[in-house]
This record gives structure tokens, C-alpha cells and sequence, in this order.
């Protein structure tokens, strides 16, 4: 049996991400979306959600590569000069971990996203975070600790099946990719520990930005048994303002929308669901 959770990551960033959110839900085959809390166009995501039901939300906390909740001299040490979250993984994952002042600004920063998707009165249908920082050990368990008082009950774990991937297109897995195919499947040891669902396998993470209505058909195709996620980055155009250079926005929401995916998916026989229908 298969199932599968169709999501578009950075819902709130811009109106061009929220209108193809919109767009690939009623008339595509998207179930889920991730809200940026502090993006720039919040108001708005929250506005369309709430006149989409169907669609489940979670919240998409950001802790590198945008905008803090919380003023930036509460949280000195994950933020730069210009007061927006740092740039550097790895230096910030290292401060987060061996830092208990930092650790205590994660831990408030983390509190504050949650009470303000709380604040939108919206659902909460699953929990993942920004270039998947949840990665790290501490803001896992930071992020497990306070979401389970804000209803938490399915996140992502991103592993992705090397061996669908390839039967489409050969992949370059570099040492990164390795190590953080390592720390997925330790995340997701953790959260079944923790009775937090998600799905059995995750696709986005090869072709991220580029999941295009042919790899997606392809994918559809070769969907193994059990849940799958499939989390895409849609647009209505490419130059929004705060784009990722190189993505290809519209290309993905075609993809979202595209009758050979949505025949593709019908033919695998695969049932299309929300992260929240597994926890019920």
C-alpha cells in the first residue's frame, strides 16, 4: 500500500510562493505546506490558508538564511550584523552545540515560531525546519522539547532512497550527502522514539529546486511501498524577491499541476494525504 504526502516548503516567503501554493492545491496534487512565520509575505500565506481547508499546514522553522521572531539582541549569537539569522551551518551547528548561551537563545527563538504559528489559530499539521537544520541533535531536541506543548506530532525525516533515484537519473552523492543521509536516519530513530510520525522515504532532496514534471512523473512511477513525502519549492515565477538562485520555481509548480504527474500517481495507485492524517 502507498501513500503519499505531496509539500511545498517556504510557504510565507513571498506572494509568488503562496499564489503556486494556492494554485497547486486546487488545481494539483498538493496536500501540505510549510509556513516561514517571519517571511515576508506571512500574512498573506496565513490568509490563503484559511480559505484552504484541505491543505496541511506546519510550521517551517527558520534558523539560518532569514528573518528571527524574536528581537536580534536576544539572540546575539545566531544572527549577524544586519540582525537576519547567519549564513553559516556549520559554524552556527557548532556554536548550538557546544554553547549553552547559544543554546538558550535557540531554545527562546524556537519558543517564539511556535507561538506565532499558535497566534494564526491555524492546525498544526507537521513540523520541519529550513534547509532541514533539524538535522542537528540539539535543534531536534530543542524543537521535539517545545513543540510537543504546541501539538507536534509529524515532522521529516529526509531520507531518500538512493536506489529509486538512480533507476531515474544518476546522482552525484557526494561526503555531505552521506553524512546527512547518516543524521536523517538518526532523526528518525529519534522521532519514532518520541511517537512522532512522518514518512518512510523523502523525495526532493537530489533534485532540490529542479523537480521537474518529468523526474516527477518518473518518481510517481517508482514509488515504493509504504508513506512517501515529496516536498517540491514551487513559484509563480523565478525572481521573486529572497529567490534561490538556480531554482526553478515555476518548473516545479508545472510539475504540481501537470495531468501526467496527477495520472502517474492515480496509476501507482498511491492515496494522497496530509502528515497529519498519519497521526490520526
Amino acid at each position: 500500500m502507498k501513500t503519499v504526502i505531496v509539500t511545498a516548503d517556504d510557504f510565507g516567503a513571498a506572494e509568488a510562493v503562496n499564489e503556486a501554493v494556492e494554485v497547486a492545491h486546487t488545481q494539483g496534487c498538493l496536500t501540505a505546506a510549510s509556513l516561514m512565520v517571519t517571511g515576508d509575505a506571512v500574512d498573506d500565506a496565513v490568509a490563503r490558508a484559511r480559505r484552504l481547508p484541505g491543505l496541511g499546514v506546519g510550521l517551517h522553522l527558520v534558523l539560518v538564511e532569514g528573518r528571527p521572531a524574536l528581537p536580534p539582541q536576544q539572540i546575539p549569537d545566531l544572527v549577524g550584523p544586519d540582525g537576519m539569522f547567519r549564513t553559516d551551518m556549520a559554524r552556527t551547528g557548532v556554536d548550538i552545540f557546544f554553547r549553552p548561551a547559544v543554546r538558550r537563545q535557540l531554545r527562546a527563538e524556537v519558543e517564539a515560531q511556535f507561538a506565532r504559528f499558535a497566534a494564526t489559530g491555524l492546525p498544526l499539521d507537521h513540523v520541519n525546519a529550513h534547509k532541514h537544520f533539524h538535522l542537528h541533535p540539539t535543534i531536534a531536541a530543542t524543537m521535539i522539547e517545545v513543540g510537543k506543548r504546541y501539538g507536534l506530532k509529524a515532522s521529516r525525516a529526509p531520507v531518500e532512497p538512493v536506489n529509486v533515484i538512480a533507476a531515474i537519473e544518476l546522482t552525484n552523492r557526494n561526503a555531505t550527502t552521506r553524512i546527512a543521509d547518516i543524521w536523517a536516519r538518526r532523526l528518525r530513530g529519534r522521532f519514532r522514539r518520541q511517537g512522532i510520525v512522518m514518512a518512510d522515504q523523502v523525495f526532493g532532496l537530489a533534485w532540490s529546486g529542479a523537480m521537474t514534471t518529468a523526474r516527477v512523473a518518473a518518481l510517481a512511477a517508482r514509488l515504493p511501498d509504504g508513506v512517501s513525502e515529496i516536498y517540491f519549492h514551487p513559484g509563480t515565477r523565478d525572481d521573486f524577491p529572497g529567490h534561490a538562485p538556480g531554482y526553478r520555481y515555476a518548473d516545479e509548480l508545472a510539475a504540481l499541476t501537470s495531468p501526467g504527474v496527477k495520472a502517474a500517481l492515480e496509476a501507482s495507485g498511491a492515496r494522497l494525504a496530509r502528515s497529519g492524517d498519519l497521526a490520526a
